[in-house]
């Protein structure tokens, strides 16, 4: 493989992201800013997945009545980049997600001027049709593939009112008698209540890789690379979705090893966390297989997060990829000293690239940036993956429980952590130069049509 066929995935990535359109739903400088024409279609896109009733934010956005005691707040809010929660550095790196919630600066323009202009209703024929949401009961790809075909539920926990931080660790059988490729997965703690005591819930995918019965159907580098991570839950996580023709294998016998973090809030709760599945449909095999792993932003490992008192820090992890692939997502995992981490790719030749930064880390919500599908970075076997995590151990961190304590790696909210949750997609070197290929040809014809 020549240099420009192993550099070509970031070059194209970076090409289709700045080939975007900017997305606007604001309304002309001149024209009256109404909440039923401007401001609803806004909440609707990027707001009220938290802020609706039965959901997880403080108020509901769904209404003009629900929203206008809340205009100034709101204005605010989005003035500040507080809301929504969407920390990525927008001067660096790939910038097309198929998840990005955050607002363009012509809808944040056009909040302001609503609120400043008395926050009007406006003609109620301009509202948009209500959407339509998934209740505490529904799942949120039952609409895309039916209801899920494997749920696994932990067993049920109560979490006193008052008592220390909890890590659940059980080990529930999936029951399957054969192999099934997922196409769609979903976590979440069965009741809104549990969602309170749930900080966060792993589902580690424990099954014999080396088995008779699948080696003999497995390719190669398959065998290779252990099952690890089934899928993280934490707030403001949905689900995770495979992109076309990629999915993870579930084998005969699986286990699903559970571990959950549970906290006290002052009253009894009790609560399980449900995991959904998706299938593909049997005989539909696709041709890659996706793993989701925890890549540390340390060198060393665990042992080596050392944060002294009133003092910001900066440590780095490396991990080589052994084998051709396709970055799905980034998503940093710290705790409260957290300030930022950048995952960068330093490629075979030498050059190095930003592919994601977020600056400005907030422990309360644990943001998965899930690349669009033709901005996710496609990367040479032996790029180097470089993670580059910052804390801020000073008083100057207004979450930071004592500057003055000296502070290490732990699974307690008060000790700290720095990795990433990545899901990469592996592939022979044949199967990148065709995605390359396809990538490159995509970015061509997209590129021909622009052209005036």
């Amino acid at each position: 493989m020549n240099a420009s066929v192993k550099c070509v995935g970031i070059f194209v990535l970076t090409l289709v992201a700045l080939a975007v359109p900017r997305a606007t739903t604001a309304a002309p400088r001149d024209a009256d800013v109404t909440f039923a024409k401007d401001i609803a279609p806004i909440l609707q896109s990027k707001c009220q997945v938290c802020h609706r009733e039965g959901s997880m934010a403080p108020m509901s956005l769904e209404s003009y009545a629900q929203v206008r005691p809340w205009a100034r707040a709101i204005k605010s809010a989005v003035s500040s980049h507080e809301m929504p929660p969407w920390h990525l550095d927008k001067t660096v790196g790939i910038q097309a997600f198929a998840n990005d919630r955050s607002l363009t600066e012509d809808q944040i323009d056009t909040i302001v001027r609503w609120v400043d202009a008395g926050a009007p209703m406006g003609d109620a024929a301009d509202l948009p049709a209500p959407l339509e949401w998934p209740t505490g009961e529904d799942w949120n790809f039952s609409s895309m593939f039916g209801e899920p075909d494997l749920i696994v539920r932990s067993p049920a926990y109560t979490m006193p009112a008052q008592a220390q931080d909890v890590w659940y660790r059980p080990v529930v059988p999936t029951e399957l008698t054969e192999a099934r490729w997922v196409r769609a997965i979903e976590i979440r703690p069965a009741t809104v209540k549990g969602r309170t005591i749930t900080h966060h819930a792993l589902a580690r995918l424990q099954q014999d890789e080396a088995s008779e019965a699948w080696q003999s159907n497995a390719p190669e580098d398959d065998l290779a690379i252990p099952s690890g991570l089934f899928m993280e839950w934490a707030i403001g996580k949905q689900g995770e979705l495979m992109r076309p023709d990629s999915g993870k294998l579930m084998l005969p016998g699986a286990n699903i090893v559970w571990d959950i973090h549970y906290h006290a809030v002052g009253e009894e709760v009790t609560d399980q966390v449900e995991l959904a599945v998706y299938f593909y449909p049997k005989g539909e095999t696709p041709h890659f297989r996706q793993r989701l792993g925890l890549y540390h932003a340390i060198a060393g490992g665990s042992g080596g997060l050392d944060i002294p008192p009133n003092t910001v820090t900066t440590h780095q992890g490396f991990h080589v990829m052994k084998e051709a692939g396709r970055i799905e997502n980034f998503q940093p995992h710290m705790h409260l000293r957290g300030k930022g981490m950048m995952m960068e790719a330093i490629l075979p030749d030498g050059r190095t690239d930003v592919l994601s930064h977020v600056a400005d880390y907030h422990f309360n919500w644990h943001n998965n940036y899930v690349y669009a599908e033709d901005a996710a970075p496609l990367l040479p076997k032996g790029t180097v993956l470089r993670f580059t995590s910052w804390h801020d151990n000073t008083a100057a961190n207004r979450d930071n429980p004592d500057p003055n304590q000296w502070v290490g790696y732990g699974d307690r909210t008060v000790d700290e952590m720095a990795h990433a949750w990545v899901n990469i997609t592996y592939m022979t070197d044949e199967d990148f130069e065709v995605e390359v290929a396809k990538r490159k040809a995509k970015l061509a014809s997209t590129t021909t049509n622009e052209q005036p």
